[in-house]
């Protein structure tokens, strides 16, 4: 088995968990379909690569096997960072948009530096998974579609924890980036 069918193997196999042990009560969901929108723009990014680096080798690049395993650990770091966003989150992460009528504002853990780090690590586990398929055009395939349903979710999320926290919200806002630290 090549190393991106690895790595989509282990993703899919952690969002899964994620999809059934962390879905949101009745109370408060505020998703505005950005759920499935992000699970189409992962299905079309991984379909749409696949077929580019298997049609277009054109725009390939050879990577080493030390790069190879450089860029697995990468994935797992992101992954890392995912869960590490999930887990500080607690009771409050769910897999759809939902506000709590008990939610508290987290700042400790990975969001004390970024307001959005399930994401940061998602982002950093695709990229890696993108680079794997040692085709440019298959990472921008990759990356164009999860990068704008991303950005609709992080618009959707701070809309729901701005509308619920109002003014610590907004000050939390000045103090960490959305998905770098110091920079994004």
């Amino acid at each position: 088995m090549n190393l991106p069918s690895k790595l989509g193997i282990i993703f899919f196999i952690s969002e899964v968990l994620l999809r059934f042990s962390h879905r949101s009560r009745e109370h408060g969901r505020a998703d505005g379909g950005s759920l499935a929108l992000l699970w189409i723009a992962i299905a079309g990014g991984i379909v749409s690569a696949v077929m580019v680096s298997l049609r277009l080798p054109v725009h390939g690049f050879p990577l080493s096997h030390l790069a190879n395993q450089i860029i697995g650990f990468v994935f797992v770091g992101g992954l890392l960072l995912r869960w590490w966003a999930i887990i500080s989150l607690g009771r409050f992460f769910t897999v759809d948009v939902s506000i709590a009528p008990d939610h508290e504002l987290i700042v400790r853990g990975p969001y004390h530096a970024i307001r959005h780090p399930s994401y940061t690590g998602l982002l950093v586990a695709f990229l890696a998974l993108g680079v794997t398929f040692q085709n440019w055009l298959s990472l921008v395939c990759l990356m164009g579609p999860i990068l704008l349903a991303l950005a609709y979710r992080i618009f959707i999320e701070e809309r729901a924890l701005r509308n619920k926290f109002n003014d610590e919200y907004i000050a939390y806002k000045k103090t960490t980036k959305r998905l770098i630290p110091g920079v994004f």
